[in-house]
């Protein structure tokens, strides 16, 4: 299990802002949070909320604005490192096994710890399902890949984009308890979750993004 620094900003958003086609997304918006803590994106349907965290996992860039990362600095490579993201797509590759998923992931993040490996996919619930491929789990057990990623990605911050989707109610309880894990380690999360869930029992904040666009 990863200690971070409790309390110490993880991530800080200054006037950050995305535009596609020449139209805002969202911004500019303003954030800073410390290990610890979660941050909870609400809003209407496109309001933006994914296209923040894929701004935020440096898989989109900004037209204006800074993140700054506390483990790797301001650049948008560096991004991939100090945040781990878990979309709505599972994200991995459906003709290896969750093994070899997990391992692949290792690879390309150079931490290479198969030890890890199954005490992973254990806590998620994998159990059993080591040599699956994932192309034959169903919605919630890719989804509980995907969290068995995020426990081996070391990474301080966790974005989670409808982190409750596909998953029954222990598969809820389960996402809750891996927040809280994280966060008494230090480590941050900023999720987006439908209305009908509530907010992980943990200190949370909350960022409203409003829909800026109009129609035409």
């Amino acid at each position: 299990m990863n200690d971070f620094l409790t309390n110490s900003i993880v991530l800080e958003v200054k006037q950050l802002s995305y535009f596609r086609n020449e139209e805002k997304i969202f911004g500019p918006i303003d954030f800073s949070l410390n290990g610890g803590k979660a941050l909870l994106i609400t809003g209407d349907n496109g309001s933006g909320k994914t296209t923040l965290l894929r701004v935020l996992s440096g898989l989109l860039r900004a037209q204006s604005g800074e993140i700054i990362a506390s483990k790797s600095g301001q650049t948008y490579s560096d991004l991939s490192h100090a945040c781990a993201y878990l979309a709505h797509k599972p994200g991995h590759k459906s003709e290896l096994s969750c093994v070899e998923n997990l391992e692949y992931l290792q690879i390309i993040f150079d931490q290479v710890k198969p030890e890890l490996i199954e005490p992973a996919l254990n806590k998620v619930g994998l159990s059993g399902y080591e040599d699956t491929p994932a192309k034959q789990l169903s919605a919630g057990q890719n989804k509980r890949l995907g969290l068995a990623r995020l426990l081996l990605s070391q990474s301080p911050c966790w974005l989670l984009d409808e982190p409750y989707a596909n998953l029954d109610l222990q598969g809820i309880e389960l996402v809750n308890r891996l927040i809280q894990e994280h966060t008494e380690c230090g480590g941050a999360v900023l999720l987006t979750t439908h209305g009908a869930y509530a907010a992980p029992a943990v200190p949370c904040q909350t960022l409203v993004l409003a829909n800026v666009r109009t129609d035409r």
